[in-house]
């Protein structure tokens, strides 16, 4: 009988009990690390036989332990000690990187402006292009008026595969993903070269910080469900 797809969110067992985390560890009928064991040997293949992703992984997880403090006195003990654009800073210094891509939304761009000069003030050079690169019209992906933000008169769309293509071009190491829309970013992954974080995400009615609908679902939020 086949076994349930993978549902990690909704596994009943506390942290310490889990078998991805221990060896004699529990997991529900729907647990891929107890029912996908080829997968874990294939991934683990991957590490193993690109030089290129066998650093870049053992530099995130060195950069994962590095942003807590106090490790010395016990898990119970750890504390965040890092905002993720300075981890992310980091990470780039780690990984010896020098040309870094800025992918943003045009609503962001003082923010934008300001993660540019950060950055670029820790030695790097910067590469950035924002969402209506190509001044292109909405018309051409098969939007009319009433589809635009603004139907009074023709509207750039934004072009997320323009984005990719400029830092690909320009031969970035990296490349920052910041406030870019739902769906766009996902056309960015698609066509960048290089590989991707993210910085910030769009959110529109939050200041960008989603979980805040997350956080409130059994009160504010509640609605949604």
């Amino acid at each position: 009988m086949k076994n349930p797809p993978a549902n990690c969110a909704r596994c009943p067992y506390k942290i310490s009990d889990r078998l991805c985390r221990e060896e004699q560890g529990k997991g529900p009928d729907s647990c891929p690390t107890a029912n996908l064991q080829e997968l874990t040997g294939q991934s683990l293949d991957e590490y193993r036989t690109h030089g290129d992703i066998h650093e870049f992984a053992r530099q995130a997880s060195i950069q994962e332990s590095s942003g807590y403090g106090n490790r010395d006195q016990g898990y119970e003990q750890v504390r965040p000690v890092k905002s993720r654009i300075e981890e992310i800073i980091e990470f780039a210094e780690r990984m010896k990187y020098r040309r870094l891509g800025l992918a943003f939304c045009i609503g962001l761009r003082k923010e934008a402006q300001a993660v540019e000069k950060l950055i670029g003030s820790r030695g790097f050079e910067m590469v950035t292009v924002l969402c209506k690169v190509g001044r292109s019209s909405k018309e051409i992906i098969g939007l009319d008026r009433a589809d635009q933000i603004d139907s009074s008169s023709d509207e750039a769309m934004c072009n997320p595969i323009m984005q990719a293509m400029v830092l690909n071009r320009e031969k970035t190491e990296f490349n920052i993903l910041l406030g870019l829309c739902v769906g766009h970013d996902s056309l960015f992954f698609k066509y960048s070269e290089a590989l991707c974080t993210v910085l910030a995400v769009k959110d529109r009615l939050l200041g960008h910080n989603p979980l805040a609908a997350v956080y409130t679902l059994d009160t504010y939020y509640r609605s949604l469900k």
